[in-house]
């Protein structure tokens, strides 16, 4: 199984770009692992919220093949612990699963299309967080996921 992360807009801050490839160059042991950040629209005054969205989306759709599994990060999908998640992880590996690919959405979350095109839909907490530093969490999450499946000692309960 292969995990893309698919985000609008690049990482800026220094310290998220370390941490992140931190991560990246962890879970290289376990699972191909890539992110893919979308350029943010430009000369979006002029565009309605919904009209951003669906341009968005025309991007993220764009990224995605139809044999892909997609995982939408949405405020309003399920919670897990972090050994939830590895579990959830581990049935889409055991499930057969080629491509899983999680998505960031922008500020004002996903058009209906992605939304009808989505598999499943995960929130990594009820709290918001930056675009910026939810890439950075997410990246950690899918590497302890792995270190808990595998029973390594990063994860304590």
């Amino acid at each position: 199984m292969k995990i893309t992360l698919i985000t609008l807009g690049k990482t800026e801050e220094k310290y998220l770009l370390e941490g992140i490839e931190k991560y990246i160059k962890r879970l290289k042991h376990y699972v191909p692992f890539k992110i893919i950040d979308i350029p943010e629209l430009k000369n979006t005054k002029s565009l309605s919220l919904e009209q951003q969205k669906t341009k968005e989306a025309e991007l993220f759709l764009k990224n995605i093949s139809s044999q892909d599994v997609v995982i939408l990060l949405d405020e309003k999908g399920l919670e897990f612990t972090s050994s939830g998640f590895s579990q959830f992880l581990n049935k889409k590996m055991v499930g057969g699963i080629q491509n899983l690919v999680f998505l960031v959405g922008g500020p004002y979350g996903f058009d209906k299309t992605i939304y009808d095109r989505a598999n499943d839909k995960i929130a990594l907490s009820k709290m918001t967080f930056s675009h910026q530093m939810i890439r950075l969490f997410f990246v950690e999450q899918i590497y302890r996921a792995f270190t808990i499946l595998k029973g390594e000692p990063y994860h304590h309960e």
